[in-house]
This record gives C-alpha cells, sequence and structure tokens, in this order.
C-alpha cells in the first residue's frame, strides 16, 4: 500500500467538492466493435495523446526533429537554449543544452477538474526531460505553465522528481495532477498545450527519444456510490504474481521500502506479463540475497524525490514504457465494463482505489490509496486481482466481490475509520501495452478511449 496517500488525500479531496451536477450529459460518438455493435458513454474522460508523424509534426518545435519509423520519435536536432539547472535533491548545478517541442492547444471534450499527463521516452544517460501543461480556463483566463514532471529513466545525471507549490490560486498542481482548486465555482479547464523539452550534456549528439506524450482530462462527479454494471463473459489472465510485502525493509531509501511499493510492484507484473525485464546488468546494483530483485529496480526506476515516493502514476507509466516497444498511459475509466474490454483483449490494467477493510471482503486490510493489478473476471463477474499487498508471491492472486470492489475503485468520496468524509480515486488506472497491439487490442483501447 501506499504510505504516500496524504498528498493524493488532499487533490481528490479538491476536486470531489463538486457537485454532481457538474457532470456532462451529451454522449460520446460510438466506438465500433469488431461485431459491429457500439459502445456509448457519458464523456467524464478526455484522452489525447501525441504519437505519430503527423501529430508530431503538428506541433511547434524549437531545435527539435521527427524520427520517422514504425514508431516516430521526437529527438533534439539543433539545440535552442542552454540551462543551468540546479536540482533539488543534490544541490548540484549543471549546464544542459536544450530543444523545445509545443503541442497544438487540445480542446478538451470534457471540460476538466482534473488534468494528469504521461509519457514514453527514452532517455540515455547524459540526458533527461520535462513535461509542462497551460491551459485556458472555461471563462478565457490563462493559466501559468505547469511543470508536470522532470524525469529521466535513470538518476545518475538528475533525480526525476515532481515540483511542489504550484498554483495560481484558481489551479494547483498536486505531485503529478493538475486541479481546479474550486470545482463548485463551475470553473473548468476548457484547453491546454503541452511543452516538452528535451535535455542533454552540451557538446554531445545525445538525445532523449520520446514516442508518445500526452494528458487525460476528465470531470469526475461527487459520488459515494456508483451504479452496478452488468458482468461479461469471465477471463483470466496469466500474470506474474510478486508482493510487496516480501520486500518490507529493503532499500528504505525508496519509499521506506517494499511496505509502500504496491505501484511499482504491480507495474513489475504487467511489464513481464508483457515479456519484458531488466537484464542481469540492469540488476548488478540490487543485494544478490534479495528475491524478485526486478522489484527493487521498479521501486528505484519509478521513485520520485520530491514526492519521497514511488507512487507517481506518470512515472510508473514511463518506466513500463522504457522497456523495448511498450506504451503506457495514465487514465480513467468509467466502469468494470471498461476493465473487462481490456482484460477481453488480453490487456491488464492497475487501478488504484481506497477502503475500509470491511468495505472489500477478503482483502484483510483498509487503505487510504493502494494499487493492484486487474487480470480478470470469474464466471460470475467478480474481480481477480493480482494484489501486492499479500505476504507472500503465492498469496498475490485474490477474488473479490465485484459490486465492492467496483465501488471503492469508482468512486470519489467515502467515510474513513473515524466517520470523516475522504477522497476516492475516481477510476484512475494504468493502461500497459505493447506499441504494435493486435487488431483485438487496438479495438479495445479505442473503445476506452486510448489511442
Amino acid at each position: 500500500m501506499t504510505r504516500s496517500a496524504s498528498r493524493r488525500t488532499v487533490l481528490t479531496a479538491a476536486v470531489a467538492v463538486a457537485a454532481g451536477a457538474a457532470a456532462a450529459s451529451a454522449a460520446t460518438p460510438a466506438a465500433a466493435s469488431p461485431t459491429g455493435g457500439a459502445a456509448v458513454r457519458t464523456p467524464l474522460v478526455d484522452n489525447r495523446f501525441w504519437s505519430t508523424y503527423r501529430d508530431w509534426r503538428s506541433g511547434a518545435d524549437s531545435g527539435t526533429k521527427v524520427v520517422a519509423g514504425r514508431r516516430p520519435s521526437l529527438v533534439i536536432a539543433t539545440p535552442s537554449g542552454r540551462t543551468e539547472y540546479t536540482d533539488p535533491h543534490t544541490g548540484a548545478t549543471t549546464s544542459w543544452e536544450s530543444a523545445t517541442w509545443t503541442s497544438p492547444v487540445h480542446r478538451c471534450t470534457v471540460p476538466a477538474t482534473e488534468v494528469i499527463a504521461s509519457w514514453n521516452a527514452h532517455t540515455p544517460a547524459g540526458t533527461w526531460l520535462a513535461v509542462e501543461l497551460s491551459g485556458t480556463y472555461s471563462d478565457g483566463a490563462k493559466t501559468p505553465w505547469y511543470v508536470m514532471g522532470r524525469w529521466a529513466a535513470g538518476d545518475a545525471d538528475i533525480k526525476r522528481t515532481s515540483v511542489d507549490d504550484q498554483s495560481d490560486d484558481r489551479s494547483s498542481v498536486w505531485t503529478d495532477t493538475f486541479a481546479i482548486d474550486d470545482p463548485a465555482s463551475g470553473l473548468r479547464l476548457a484547453s491546454y498545450r503541452l511543452r516538452l523539452t528535451l535535455h542533454r550534456k552540451p557538446g554531445t549528439r545525445l538525445t532523449p527519444a520520446v514516442w508518445r506524450v500526452g494528458a487525460m482530462a476528465s470531470d469526475i462527479p461527487d459520488r459515494f456510490t456508483v451504479p452496478a454494471s452488468t458482468p461479461r463473459a469471465g477471463r483470466e489472465l496469466v500474470v506474474p504474481r510478486y508482493s510487496q510485502n516480501t520486500h518490507v525493509g529493503q532499500y528504505p531509501e525508496f519509499d521506506n521500502g517494499g511496505e509502500a511499493w504496491c505501484s511499482p510492484t504491480s507495474s513489475q507484473m504487467i511489464i513481464e506479463y508483457w515479456g519484458r525485464k531488466p537484464t542481469a546488468r540492469d540488476l548488478a546494483w540490487v543485494n544478490p540475497d534479495f528475491a524478485d530483485p526486478q522489484v527493487c529496480h521498479a521501486a528505484r526506476h519509478t521513485f520520485d524525490y520530491q514526492y519521497d515516493g514511488c507512487g507517481n502514476w506518470p512515472f510508473n507509466a514511463a518506466y513500463a514504457a522504457t522497456y523495448k516497444d511498450m506504451s503506457a498511459v495514465v487514465t480513467r475509466l468509467h466502469s468494470l465494463t471498461d476493465l473487462e474490454t481490456l482484460v477481453k483483449a488480453g490487456i491488464p490494467a492497475i487501478t488504484s482505489q481506497s477502503f475500509l477493510e470491511k468495505e472489500l471482503t477478503g482483502a484483510g486490510y483498509g487503505t487510504a490509496g493502494h494499487l493492484m493489478t486487474v487480470i480478470g473476471f470469474t464466471p460470475d463477474g467478480d474481480v481477480i486481482a493480482n494484489d501486492p499487498a499479500s505476504p507472500s508471491n503465492q498469496a498475490v492472486r485474490r477474488v473479490y466481490n465485484r459490486r465492492e470492489w467496483e465501488n471503492v475503485w469508482l468512486r470519489t468520496k467515502r467515510y474513513n475509520a473515524a466517520g470523516k468524509v475522504v477522497s476516492g480515486t475516481g477510476g484512475v488506472c494504468y493502461v500497459y501495452w505493447p506499441a504494435h497491439p493486435k487488431l483485438a487490442q487496438q479495438w479495445a483501447l479505442g473503445a476506452v478511449g486510448i489511442r
């Protein structure tokens, strides 16, 4: 379980103040299925990701270029700037050459209370990148440029970090999430742009390569409960099982050790489901006495030095995409029907939820914030999850009551043990898949709004 729920709780509580009347009522365009059916949903979530050659060419570049190919990427061509960056976590000041790319303005199909960016990139030693967001409010005013993350796959050049204390008194960034400060006012983010700044050591030909950047914008209504969905045909995927609790006390410099590693442990399970894993060289730094060293590796490479935890959502997605030909995003789904659509196509997902022990039968614990991997559904529709908050790898596979699980995942408000109203995550999940998916997987991703 994540020990860093406090900042996430502040964020979600702020968003949850808005009344349910703020939810949009129109339907999004239907998504055609391979059998000719259609999926129609109330628009609570808007995903926009730039990843194609045409996408990269549509932005404004200053020193970047597009490399064509089966997986087009954005790289440094000729640096257009120079930055003196003082790393807040080491105090070291270093010079970097830089180049920038700015996306076109994206008008949200869902005027948003929240936006979460995510990106997929390769950052060789001697390089790193920054992702920023700037938008226009529904009343026409502009936001400042907000830093959504300063990131590198490794930790030798900079310490990957979120940035605290970003606000214009109308919106704020809470670790990895842009949020409207007072959703009840009716203010929303109507549109936004993303800016990528690619950095490298001066005088070298090194460059990051970015394959995907984008964001999920959402306006989830205030809710303690959600409507029950109808179960579909069950399927279970064979996903590796790892327990975070077998790593308790290991590498406490990364989020106090395994007891808080639910997010990277879940990420590692799905990365290996897709046939990827760290090399022996990658794992050489891990104590050879530790079992499942790849979980330690995932914790180190998702760690946010400002957040002081491994639960930064985009950093987990970015870590997954460091493996060959992997794509990864942070999004929200509308219901268990969306998860069933993904699982049916062979795509597991990582979900974020919070609950009291009595609210999820069989969990054996309560949590203010926890990630687990949904790997399937029983014939009756109950949720099969690899829950890393288990005493051993063998105990990781759990079956949870569908109605209970659906509600603790999708609600935005709940009561804690003291009877106080606190937040829920509103359907947040990570989705990881191969960069070149099968046709059925392409359809499933599109059906849940990921393209």
